[in-house]
């Protein structure tokens, strides 16, 4: 392949409980999510926009899918770092980590979401 891609294509984040999670969701982030039924499987598929950067992907409720604090880490590219976590502990998260610099990097925090789940942002 001669092509140089990002490895990085889609992104699937656990949850318990689909209706706490997307409503936790399109709350914090202001986002629609649409919830579809795959079989055994449940999914409330984050916005995506084809030909802009980035991967999407979805909140995913299976059987075999668990929420994880310790698990792979999941960043979403926000503006306004501290209004997100603000919402993130209005509708029941939590701020593990507050707005921080990593240098010509940008900024990232973290959060544990209504599921568990370990989430970080970053905004330039």
């Amino acid at each position: 392949m001669s092509e140089t891609v990002n490895p990085v294509v889609w992104v699937e984040i656990p949850v318990a409980n689909m209706e706490r999670a997307r409503l936790f969701y399109e709350a914090v982030f202001g986002w629609r999510l649409t919830v579809i039924d795959m079989g055994p499987r449940q999914m409330a598929m984050l916005p995506s926009e084809m030909g802009f950067p980035g991967c999407s992907g979805a909140l995913v409720k299976e059987q075999h899918f668990v929420p994880s604090y310790a698990g792979s880490l999941v960043y979403f590219s926000v503006n306004d770092i501290p209004g997100i976590l603000a919402g993130v502990v209005l509708h029941g998260g939590k701020e593990l980590i507050p707005k921080t610099s990593i240098g010509e990097y940008g900024f990232c925090a973290y959060f544990e979401d209504s599921e568990g789940n370990r989430i970080g942002l970053h905004t330039l």
